[in-house]
């Protein structure tokens, strides 16, 4: 004769049966599209999607760009956020750093919304989970994912961090379970960030296996060959029809900058610049006319007045082997970089 304990649980997994059954004839709306890149829908409420990238690539300044625009439902770098009026409310998590620099990414987030940060916005609510154990964090997380009202994105930012094995089969498809039940029971959208692999480009361990299996998007944000200052967005995997890829630097302010006319790697120089095609007079040249006006530039101005510089002199390059000139000036100390600054130095030598 069955306990009662369990038919209690023959009781439940008959409700959970007829909960999961699905006939043609129902009907259910569209999820809701909540953020895009141009044409391309990358995140809708119900799914989840992932950043993917090696250390020090500035994920989290992207995933700050994305946060920003749905603070707004608006624009920022690329990305377009259209959150719902009753799904208006971020919950950022954080798993890595500690509260001083959470405060600076918060900050960030703020500055690039064009927000106060003199006060806390009603729309953000921000976990830093650094001091936790994995099965803490979730718990923590849970609890606010089904206690915040009016929740409609999540970000994870270190979603390695929920697991105390990254290479364990179990514990990653239970998590990934986690992130499909949240999704779906609260109808929100959760964006993730893991770190890849040094020597590929791979999502690390299981936990990346799974969110490249079960992910909506794929994000891979990396460092631009020829110009490690430069950030590229492009994806790895949509359900939607794929974006072009965009770039963005760290501006003076320390903000992610969109580069408006970036053009992608392939079509870059495979050796870099060939200084040798001008001669050190020619190098002079150019460079006193990019640094007549101004005795020093950031990034962006220093690239259009090069490009500029050495057309006038006969030198007519695109934007990506300007960059590759930049590298070479820098690295002869021909332009010599102080902090954001660049500064020309005459008295290099070739």
């Amino acid at each position: 004769m069955a306990t009662t304990k369990e038919q209690n649980s023959e009781k439940d997994i008959h409700i959970l049966w007829e909960s999961a059954r699905l006939r043609v004839t129902d009907e259910f709306t569209e999820p809701p599209e909540v953020l895009s890149i141009g044409d391309s829908v990358i995140g809708t409420l119900g799914n989840f999607s992932a950043s993917t990238g090696k250390a020090k690539s500035k994920k989290t300044f992207n995933v700050c760009a994305i946060v920003a625009a749905a603070m707004i439902n608006g624009t920022v770098l690329r990305y377009r956020a259209t959150l719902p009026p009753n799904k208006s409310t971020i919950l950022y998590v954080d798993t890595e750093q500690s509260p001083y620099h959470c405060i600076r990414v918060m900050e960030r987030i703020l500055m690039l919304a064009k927000l106060p940060i003199d006060r806390q916005p009603d729309k953000l609510e921000f976990l830093a989970l650094r001091k936790f154990t994995p099965k803490v964090r979730i718990a923590i997380i849970e609890k606010a994912i089904y206690h915040t009202q009016g929740l409609g994105l999540v970000i994870i930012d270190g979603i390695r961090d929920l697991a105390y094995d990254i290479n364990s089969p179990s514990e990653a498809t239970n998590l990934i379970s986690k992130l499909m039940q949240w999704t779906d029971e609260r109808q929100i959208h959760i964006h993730t960030v893991l770190h890849q692999n040094k020597g590929d480009d791979n999502s690390r361990g299981h936990i990346g296996t799974e969110l490249n299996n079960k992910s909506e998007t794929i994000l891979q944000i990396a460092k631009d060959e020829f110009d490690k200052d430069i950030s590229i967005v492009s994806s790895v995997h949509m359900r939607t029809i794929e974006f072009e890829q965009f770039a963005f630097r760290i501006n003076e302010l320390a903000l992610p900058e969109l580069i408006e006319d970036y053009q992608p790697n392939e079509t870059a120089p495979k050796r870099g610049f060939d200084y040798k095609a001008l001669t050190e007079q020619q190098h002079r040249q150019a460079l006193e006319v990019a640094f007549a006006q101004d005795e020093e530039h950031n990034y962006s101005t220093l690239i259009d007045s090069l490009q500029k510089a050495y057309e006038s002199v006969g030198y007519k390059y695109g934007r990506n082997k300007i960059i590759g000139l930049k590298v070479f000036l820098t690295n002869k100390r021909i332009v010599v970089q102080e902090g954001k600054k660049y500064k020309y130095n005459p008295d290099f030598h070739y």
